[in-house]
Order: C-alpha cells, then structure tokens, then sequence
C-alpha cells in the first residue's frame, strides 16, 4: 500500500512539474509610442492658508453640539467634484484641482480615515480614478483628500469620506 502512494506523490510531483513548465512564463507587452504613461505623484499637500486655519479654529470652536454623528464617534461627508459639501459632517475646502480639506468639529489627528470615490446623487456610476486621505498638516480637526483619474492625473472627482475618531 505504501508502495502505492509513493507511486502515486512521484507522479503528482512530475505531473505538476511538466505543468509548470509547459504553461509558465512570463509576458511582457511593450508600450506603444502614444501610450499614456502615469505622472508622477506628489506626497506634498498645498500650504495651509490663513482663511483655512481660521475656518478650523472656527469649526473647532463650534464643536460637534448633540449630533448622531458626534455621540457614535465618526463623522461621515459627501463631497460633490467642485468641492461643495452634498451632505454629512464637517467643512470643505477646495485647494486645487483634486485637492480637497475637511474640517470637522472635533481634533481627528488619531483617527482613522477612509475615502472612496462616488457620486453623492442616486445617478449613475461614479467616475474612475484614485483617492488619498491623510491627516492635514497643522490642522488637528482636518484630513486632505486627493482625487486623480486612472492615468495618475489630478482631477475633480466626488467622493465619500469617513473618519472615525
């Protein structure tokens, strides 16, 4: 009996060998000369301006007040791609294209952020393309988003955003 399961693993072992071989490999496919090629990503976010720190000091100031939101500890926004709030929690400003700060009513530094693309209305399905959230630098009650198309390329995309605190 024995005998017959060595015969057996040797041939599952030279089966799976020959497999291998014969159907492995590696493929590469050249670029064509008018390919898009991603740009380059920058890790930098835009200076905070003086409006923007005002803004945060004043939604900070504010506070969360007895919202759903504020008592179950996360806050959650809709963006629309030209920057205005659709619906939900906090402050939105718009840098630059792609570039978006959400200010919240409460210091958000050690939360934890989540941010997908989507379309705040019931149409349609939301654009392609790519988002980053990063805590705000020297804004404790914000995060930075950032939008790009699929190539790599800033762009004005809406999105969801949850921070939970």
């Amino acid at each position: 009996m024995t005998r017959l399961f060595r015969r057996k693993t040797a041939a599952v072992a030279i089966a799976a060998l020959a497999l291998a071989l014969a159907g492995g490999g590696i493929a590469a496919a050249k670029p064509t000369s008018g390919s898009a090629q991603p740009t380059a990503r920058s890790a930098q976010q835009p200076a905070v301006t003086t409006a923007s720190l005002n803004s945060a000091k004043a939604t900070l100031a504010k506070g969360d007040g007895m919202s759903t939101q504020a008592v179950s500890g996360f806050y959650a926004t809709a963006v629309n791609a030209n920057g205005t709030k659709a619906r939900g929690a906090g402050v939105v400003i718009k840098y630059g294209v792609g570039e978006y700060e959400v200010q919240f009513g409460s210091n958000v530094t050690n939360g934890i952020y989540v941010a997908t693309i989507g379309r705040p209305d019931s149409c349609c399905i939301p654009p392609a393309g790519e988002i980053s959230v990063a805590r705000r630098l020297l804004t404790p009650n914000a995060v930075f988003v950032q939008t790009r198309d699929s190539a790599g390329t800033p762009a004005d995309l809406p999105f969801y955003l949850l921070v939970h605190r």
